[in-house]
């Protein structure tokens, strides 16, 4: 299926669009935001377009795709006055099909208030007006990234904070593990998603994240895994009567280094007994560390009466932060029901439990790369502002409906002053402060290009 024509990678009522702005109009001026209101984190933390400009480089507009898209949408409206076949006509013609727009943009990686001004698209080419909203569909979707990439952060802080007070707080990359390669919408979703989460950790499953990281932003190994049991493995030794037999096979099979084990598959509070008692010197004997997984359950209850368990047979010490941490050979991982809510409140009930965050690392799933869509943090790109006839006009929507949807006016983009960042008309001094948008896209050419290292550095930052 051909997924590469720009031209039809808008939203069906844009083509329209070329017809109805002012006559004299030469530029239009939008930005991409965060609309205030937004409640479900207290920032964004800004990640992915470089994975979209990447796609809008280089020759974009050519006959043949010109051809393609008017013949699809003569039908699809069932008119042939709609499509502005003149327009791309002029951008293949006159910039070699390359896209003549302009897009600014903040740092990646870099975590700015709710309401900030993260990007900013212009035509740079005034018989070219009409092109920018039309890109609105497409620029759009890095809604998706950044919210992931925000949510991730969230939940480096809220485990770091939990192991600040219980114990090593050094350990926060590998706490929270990307499960939803399976769970997503799409393979595209699983890669810049996936990618998007190993901006805070360095866990993961979702191997298609690990291309897109390596191609798009030039890096090493980004993210890491561990062997793992699932339950058709434990079933396929003959059920629970032989599930000692599963067990034992898994250990074996991997005497050194992690090893995780899903172990809910039966009884899970009987497969902790048989780990700590017949299994206990196998589990010793290892040269790492075994992870039992629960995986059904209520985990406020679950996961405590495991740690209990295990702590009956393998024992461990209490810190000097006065938290107890079973011995390094057992840990466990919960990877049912983890989201955004229930995560830091399982860390939570750990803590009131007395137990170290140190035992527990947990996976997510859905909750990590699909319980979420563009209102969890109110995104929109908007016009602020259009020149007309030589002269600028600020553009700003004000629906007496709804307050929360008003729009900026005007010409924006974003300053720091030390940590603090704040968006402001461009025409409005602001002393102290220093520009941090740059161009990172102009006349079909990515003009910016940031390494997976220096994104990360970014939101460490």
């Amino acid at each position: 299926m051909k997924t590469d024509n720009i031209i039809t990678m808008t939203d069906s009522y844009k083509v329209s669009h070329h017809r109805f702005y002012p006559p004299g109009i030469q530029k239009v001026y939008s930005y991409l935001e965060s609309r205030e209101g937004a409640t479900a984190f207290p920032y964004t933390l800004f990640f992915g377009l470089q994975y979209y400009l990447k796609q809008l480089e280089g020759v974009q507009v050519t006959t043949e795709k010109i051809n393609e898209a008017e013949a699809l949408f003569q039908e699809h409206f069932g008119r042939a006055d709609v499509f502005n076949r003149a327009g791309w006509e002029y951008i293949r013609d006159t910039h070699g099909g390359k896209l003549p727009v302009v897009i600014r943009a903040i740092p990646e990686g870099t975590k700015t208030p709710i309401g900030t001004v993260l990007m900013t698209i212009e035509n740079t080419d005034p018989h070219c007006a009409w092109l920018v909203n039309y890109l609105e569909t497409f620029l759009m979707k890095v809604w998706y990234p950044i919210t992931v990439a925000t949510q991730s952060h969230y939940l480096r802080e809220k485990i770091a904070e939990n192991l600040r007070d219980t114990g090593d707080e050094s350990g926060v990359i590998f706490k929270c593990h990307d499960f939803g390669y399976r769970g997503v919408s799409s393979e595209e979703t699983a890669r810049i998603g996936g990618a998007a989460h190993l901006v805070s950790f360095m866990g993961t499953d979702t191997f298609g994240a690990i291309s897109l990281l390596r191609d798009v932003y030039g890096t090493g190994m980004p993210g890491y895994s561990i062997p793992a049991t699932e339950h058709s493995i434990i079933c396929s030794f003959g059920g629970e009567v032989n599930e000692i037999e599963a067990l034992t096979h898994v250990l074996k099979a991997y005497p050194s280094g992690l090893l995780a084990c899903v172990s809910d598959t039966f009884n899970i509070y009987k497969a902790c007994e048989t780990f700590g008692t017949t299994l206990k010197d196998l589990v010793m004997a290892r040269q790492g560390t075994l992870v039992i997984r629960p995986d059904s359950g209520d985990f406020f209850e679950v996961v405590p009466k495991c740690l209990e368990i295990l702590w009956s047979h393998f024992g461990g010490s209490v810190n000097e932060k006065g938290f107890k941490v079973l011995d390094p050979h057992v840990r466990i991982i919960q990877g049912d029901g983890m989201d955004k809510e229930s995560i830091p409140a399982l860390y939570g009930r750990l803590k009131h439990l007395g137990w170290s965050g140190d035992n527990l690392a947990v996976g997510s799933g859905g909750g990590l790369l699909q319980k979420m869509n563009r209102d969890t943090l109110r995104f929109a790109i908007k016009a602020s502002a259009v020149l007309v006839n030589g002269e600028w006009r600020d553009v700003q929507k004000d629906p007496i409906t709804d307050p929360g949807k008003k729009s900026k006016a005007g010409q924006w983009s974003t300053f720091r002053r030390g940590n603090e960042i704040i968006s402001a008309p461009i025409t409005l001094a602001r002393p102290g402060y220093h520009e941090i948008m740059e161009t990172v896209f102009e006349d079909g050419e990515v003009k910016t290009r940031l390494t997976f290292d220096e994104v990360k550095a970014n939101a460490s930052a």
